[in-house]
């Protein structure tokens, strides 16, 4: 093989060793990126669990019925409303204060700024009270079908 040759293929070999390097640091960061995103994700979903963890055992609690009991009504078709009764507006004054400081968490936290804040209390109350009262409730579960489509609402 001549020196010319022999040069080239070298320069080829280097050329593609090098590419293949370049191509498996990306795939490294690549990879990187994902298990940071999988660990976000992760802890975005331990922070909604205990989000709902803690709005049930409120609910639970401040109409003096047990979760279970309020899951099976909810899935007969009552509304959160129906369930409390008497302790409706007791209920509603609780949730509403309950989002208030899961809001202002989040001001704090960064995650939000003062006037999204100001703007989800304005219609927080509304909102609260339209989730008591729909047939189905508001958490507590799944309500059938595919799974669900994520919160529509206000989420602190």
């Amino acid at each position: 093989m001549s020196s010319k040759k022999r040069m080239a293929a070298i320069a080829i070999t280097v050329a593609a060793l090098s590419a293949g390097s370049i191509g498996v640091a990306s795939a490294h960061d690549a990879a990187g990126k994902g298990v940071a995103n999988e660990a976000a994700h992760a802890a975005n979903q331990a922070a909604r669990e205990a989000h709902r963890a803690a709005e049930e055992a409120l609910v639970a609690s401040t109409i003096g019925v047990d979760a279970a009991t309020i899951k099976t009504r909810l899935a007969a078709g009552e509304s959160l409303a129906t369930i409390a009764g008497a302790k409706k507006d007791a209920l509603i004054a609780a949730l509403v204060a309950f989002e208030t400081k899961e809001i202002n968490a989040r001001v704090t936290a960064g995650t939000l700024t003062a006037a999204q804040a100001t703007t989800l209390k304005a219609n927080l109350t509304a909102h609260v009270t339209a989730e008591v009262n729909a047939v189905g409730g508001k958490g507590f579960g799944p309500k059938g079908g595919k799974g669900g489509k994520g919160h529509k609402g206000p989420r602190p």
